[in-house]
């Protein structure tokens, strides 16, 4: 089996940040996100934030070199080549954040050594998960129109992978777990 990066995307608050620490935790590569975003925008979740994340100023992130470069909600986010090349060759298993741009990137370029999963949510969940994080109504419809008018809910049609991420952790957790074949077979 090839070294793999995998892209987890959907919308925001379907739980990408959440299964990417418990990977990280098991031994799966990350590898981060650079962005012009400012750490400061981050006041729900700021060291989920931290972990994910390298801040960068909009002047030093066109001096980079990205291999992925795209944007979301008017900050610029990017993938450092040499760290996703390094992963490829140090890691078996590899995992980023992705949209829909990053994931039609990444396929071209990585092709066999590619795969994307989709966290499939419904309103209610996402909703209920940004209450948790302590977002304003303001703040969730707009979280809620920009993924509507920008086709996150649509990402899963060009997706490798779609999981159900509604219910049970420990699930989704388990099938991403299998589609990356990390899981051990039942012993008889």
């Amino acid at each position: 089996m090839n070294n793999k990066l995998y892209a987890l995307v959907g919308p925001h608050a379907c739980g990408k940040s959440t299964i990417i620490q418990e990977l990280i935790r098991r031994g799966v590569n990350y590898i981060p996100l650079y962005t012009t975003r400012s750490p400061d925008s981050y006041v729900h979740n700021p060291v989920s934030a931290a972990k994910m994340y390298r801040f960068i100023e909009k002047e030093d992130f066109f001096k980079q070199d990205f291999l992925v470069k795209i944007t979301y909600k008017g900050e610029y986010y990017g993938m450092m080549k040499q760290e996703i090349l390094g992963g490829l060759q140090n890691h078996k298993h590899n995992v980023v954040i992705a949209d829909v741009q990053g994931i039609k990137q990444l396929s071209k370029l990585l092709k066999d050594n590619f795969e994307s999963i989709y966290l499939m949510v419904d309103y209610v969940t996402l909703v209920e998960r940004m209450l948790h994080l302590k977002h304003s109504n303001d703040e969730i419809k707009y979280h809620i129109e920009y993924a509507e008018s920008n086709g996150e809910f649509d990402t899963w049609k060009i997706s490798t992978h779609v999981v159900k991420n509604i219910i049970s952790f420990d699930s989704t957790l388990n099938q991403i777990l299998a589609i990356m074949g990390m899981t051990a077979p039942v012993s008889k």
